[in-house]
């Protein structure tokens, strides 16, 4: 099951039936992420394999089984910013164990962003999630 954000995002995308409403929804909730400060903004940030300029910075809260998963990102691309706030939706406080297990390719699929990204941008969205999973896998 997913997060309950998530599932809110998946709501609406179901209820937008063009999917140019829902690249401008897309990009909305990407305009409300909080932006990253610039002293984040780093190579042991940066996401390799994204065609736009995209940082991730985890963090874990609490500790032991009580940890939960969070982050914080940007993009200088909107969609991928978008992108961004989709996964944290679907990632953002997650028991740190629980990260691996979510088969986020499915998730978003419910979204039907596998169909309507381009090549590039999907390679940019797997190469997110591996950061998270590997992020969450290391804590």
């Amino acid at each position: 099951m997913a997060q309950p954000a998530f599932e809110d995002i998946a709501e609406t995308f179901a209820f937008l039936d063009d999917w140019e409403d829902r690249y401008r929804h897309l990009i909305e909730i990407g305009r409300e992420m909080p932006a990253l400060p610039d002293a984040l903004k780093v190579p042991a940030t940066k996401v390799e394999g994204c065609a736009s300029q995209v940082w991730l910075m985890p963090r874990i809260e609490g500790q032991g089984a009580d940890a939960r998963f969070d982050f914080a990102g940007e993009s200088d691309a909107m969609i991928v910013r978008g992108l961004i706030a989709v996964l944290h939706a679907l990632y953002s406080g997650l028991p740190v164990g629980e990260v691996e297990k979510v088969d986020a390719q499915a998730e978003l699929a419910r979204l039907g962003l596998d169909e309507h990204l381009s090549a590039q941008r999907s390679n940019g969205l797997r190469a997110m999630v591996a950061r998270l999973r590997a992020s969450a896998a290391a804590a």
